[in-house]
């Protein structure tokens, strides 16, 4: 990060349209005045899991972190969770913002309602497509159980953790009622739909989202760029957020070549403070805080929590630490 970077402000924003709610978490450093980024999380998991990746691109632009209805504690609205239905959420928040050129960038099974955006809005010129799925030939629920299982042991704890309070928020009966619709989206037929520009990247140990299937979404897009990270499994949108930003804002600004791979060193979130109780203690509660909150659907608590852990990753990452 730039070494005049100043602390990231965080507000929490929910939407509504009509019985459908979604979370906002916008985050600013008052220093990043490029295009803004929007963010999609993949199937029953939240806005936390850009905990790391939203401060580094806000010192490019503004950033808007979705929760989702049904996801990240927000009230599922009754309609089927199909991309389709996620991608009128996201049209909103565009209309409610005036965002007239974001950056899109969608994971997991946030990619499919990126797609499904990007088909309805030709204007919009760049997004990024992180792990993306399901690859047509393994479009099975017990296959892609198997494959996120695969993926899952390449894997930290905090991934693990961060997962598990995720899909406890969601519950398990609308994330069984999300899976089915995302096993039968076709992406393949989709992608081409869109104008944007596309950036695909993927884990080196990515099972549920593998070579063949974005060596076919590359080919069937208007325009795309492939890149791959080192050591990376699915959750690299977390793990590695330092190569995933980087991979974006120059995508963003056409400055990236069609097709790299980027070593782990490079990408991974540097153990800046592992070793200071502290920030570690400090960065669990809040987040604890956040969960107990969104459970019982205090958003001003949200709020509170999302503000304070992002402080607290701010004093462990900053510039000159």
């Amino acid at each position: 990060m730039p070494e005049d970077s100043r602390p990231a402000d965080v507000d929490v924003d929910t939407l509504r349209r009509g019985p459908s709610q979604t979370r906002v978490t916008r985050v600013s450093t008052g220093s990043g005045t490029g295009r803004p980024f929007v963010l999609v999380a993949g199937i029953g998991v939240a806005s936390t899991y850009f905990e790391f990746l939203a401060p580094l691109l806000a010192e490019k632009g503004e950033v808007y972190a979705l929760d989702l209805p049904g996801f990240g504690g927000v009230p599922a609205s009754g309609e089927s969770p199909t991309a389709a239905y996620f991608a009128d959420q996201v049209e909103g928040v565009l209309e409610h913002y005036g965002l007239e050129d974001p950056v899109l960038i969608g994971h997991s099974m946030g990619t499919q309602v990126v797609v499904e955006v990007l088909a309805r809005r030709p204007e919009l010129s760049h997004a990024v497509l992180v792990s993306p799925v399901v690859d047509e030939a393994e479009s099975t629920a017990i296959i892609q159980g198997v494959r996120f299982v695969q993926s899952t042991v390449r894997e930290s704890l905090h991934i693990a953790l961060l997962a598990v309070s995720a899909y406890l928020l969601c519950g398990f009966l609308y994330f069984f009622e999300a899976l089915p619709h995302m096993l039968r989206y076709r992406i393949s037929d989709r992608i081409g739909e869109g104008r944007a520009t596309l950036l695909l990247i993927r884990g080196e140990f990515d099972r549920p989202s593998p070579r063949r299937l974005h060596s076919r979404l590359v080919a069937r897009a208007h325009r795309a760029r492939r890149w791959e990270i080192e050591g990376a499994a699915h959750c690299v949108v977390n793990s590695h957020a330092v190569g995933v930003a980087r991979l974006a804002i120059r995508h963003a600004d056409d400055e990236l070549a069609a097709k790299g791979r980027m070593p782990a060193a490079e990408a991974a979130v540097p153990p800046a403070a592992h070793s200071d109780l502290r920030m570690v203690l400090g960065a669990m509660l809040s987040r604890l805080a956040e969960w107990i909150s969104a459970a019982r659907h205090d958003e001003n608590g949200v709020e509170r929590a999302k503000a304070r852990h992002a402080r607290v990753l701010w004093d462990a990452y900053r510039p000159g630490r």
